[in-house]
């Protein structure tokens, strides 16, 4: 459709918007100037962008039967055989349905975006076949991956696979629970607030994010630039190093990448617990009103295990710890509003690749069904934009120069020992709601995340490890490591899994 000049309505009401008090010769003479500016718009539109290539061959495949998925974790079944030869050759890997694979429909937890099917492969999707794996599916994610709990896709909720009535963590949802049920060896999540870690801990999953911009964004749905990360999940610390290896490096179109230090993950595992030094954050542990005794409790002896094994384990102390979950509730509600409502899922000021057919998807979905959002997308929103009027932008600035404080503050600590060690969720995968539950009850529901999410803000490696169940349900430790020392985190989790605290 040519692009087309406002009408006098269109520009009065925008200029309203703006604030401006204009005449209507003023309005008139605007519009005509606008005609110059809107022409280039018509010769953009005879311009080919640039696309990634697809450089594997496909089948669309098809929407998961309810046969073949009795957890509801599938989105879309489909084969796409990578290389002949590679680290991931024999490996079948799961894609979380907010990242792009070219033929092969996208619908990110939300209706809005049923019936896109991108035009090109995510950066991760393309090296994982160039490494020789085979993806074998979308998993189901939470609606807009905007939920740490299970329950608010578009498709239905996601059980836990040790106890169907419970939450399976999100928004990384069904990417877990194929691990942890082995339909897959390995699964792509995303993590904004602990997306990859939740679910890890209450489905019992070794979950990585990574080090902030060590793994390319570039092809994923985003919620917030500065807070965006994808990261491997997988049933061992070994298939979660070996993902990394394929997908970690700078791909030249993320603007989240920046100076990005690669390593040997696989290599590092080798290497013990002998020498590392592990700090138990205090204020990881014993949350009022949230920690659950069981869960503090497995993970101090998981401590006594690292230290077995040859670790020097001490405790030590961050007080701002216990404010990063408030500083990540300032970044993210104005910035997730921001960008996914002001900015249709991409936004702008930023160089690198965007997917403009994914923009234009979204932007005309979110548009006709707004009423279709979840609540936890509606409560976002209305926040965000309630801070951006009433307030101007204030706490969102306030809150990202707070994030450097919060970042010295564990750098500060992580000078005297190589790894911070607290729960990654501080209680058990909570209960799904009952059919009809209300709003409040529904929102009581979620996910806690004031372990998981400041270390997103930070950008710090963390991954969650099972090592323990209490009352059949999984408990996950959580490690965390210096920037681009991914290898040390994975090093140390492997030494703790090698314990055998926890058997899958």
């Amino acid at each position: 459709m040519p692009v087309r000049i406002p009408s006098l309505d269109q520009l009065g009401e925008i200029a309203l918007q703006c604030g401006f008090d204009l005449t209507d010769a003023e309005l008139a003479a605007y519009q005509h100037l606008l005609g110059g500016m809107v022409a280039t718009c018509a010769r953009l539109d005879e311009l080919t962008e640039p696309v990634p290539s697809v450089r594997h061959p496909r089948t669309p495949g098809h929407r998961a039967r309810p046969e073949e998925n009795p957890l509801n974790a599938w989105y879309w079944r489909c084969s796409i055989r990578g290389a002949g030869e590679g680290i991931l050759a024999g490996k079948r890997v799961a894609i979380k349905d907010n990242v792009c694979v070219a033929g092969v429909p996208m619908m990110n937890g939300s209706a809005v975006l049923e019936g896109y099917v991108p035009e090109a492969d995510a950066t991760v999707v393309t090296r994982i076949l160039d490494a020789g794996g085979e993806i074998v599916g979308k998993a189901v994610c939470e609606h807009l991956c905007v939920s740490g709990s299970s329950f608010t896709s578009d498709t239905g909720p996601v059980p836990n696979p040790h106890d169907p009535e419970r939450s399976a963590g999100g928004s990384s949802s069904g990417s877990t629970v194929l691990v942890v049920t082995g339909e897959v060896d390995m699964a792509i999540g995303g993590d904004q607030a602990g997306s990859i870690r939740i679910p890890s801990a209450w489905s019992g999953a070794c979950g990585l994010k990574p080090t902030y911009g060590l793994v390319p964004y570039t092809g994923a749905f985003a919620l917030e630039l500065t807070i965006d990360h994808l990261g491997p999940i997988a049933a061992t610390v070994r298939d979660v190093a070996l993902l990394l290896e394929a997908i970690a490096g700078d791909d030249g179109l993320d603007p989240r990448q920046r100076g990005v230090r690669t390593d040997r993950y696989v290599a590092a595992l080798e290497r013990g617990a002998d020498g590392l030094r592990v700090g138990v954050l205090r204020e990881g542990f014993g949350w009022p009103d949230l920690s659950e005794p069981d869960v503090d409790e497995a993970v101090r002896a998981a401590a006594n295990r690292l230290a077995g094994a040859g670790a020097a384990v001490r405790e030590v102390s961050v007080p701002m710890h216990r404010d990063g979950v408030h500083i990540w509730n300032g970044i993210a509600d104005e910035g997730m509003t921001t960008l996914m409502f002001h900015g249709n899922g991409m936004g702008n000021n930023w160089k690198g690749h965007y997917g403009t057919s994914m923009l234009d998807a979204f932007a005309r979905g979110r548009r006709a069904r707004a009423n279709d959002l979840a609540d936890s997308v509606k409560l976002t929103f209305l926040a965000g934009r309630y801070l951006q009027e009433a307030y101007h932008g204030r706490y969102y600035a306030k809150a990202q120069n707070l994030a450097r404080v919060l970042t010295t503050a564990y750098d500060a600590i992580l000078d005297e020992v190589d790894l911070l060690l607290l729960p990654t969720m501080p209680t058990r995968a909570r209960r799904l709601p009952a059919p009809g539950a209300s709003l409040e009850e529904r929102a009581a529901l979620g996910a806690p995340i004031g372990n998981t999410a400041p270390f997103d803000v930070t950008g710090h490696p963390a991954i969650s490890v099972p090592c323990a169940r209490s009352g059949g349900l999984p408990v996950g430790l959580m490690l965390v490591g210096r920037r681009w020392e991914d290898a040390t985190v994975l090093r140390a989790a492997h030494a703790f899994e090698q314990t055998g605290a926890y058997r899958v």
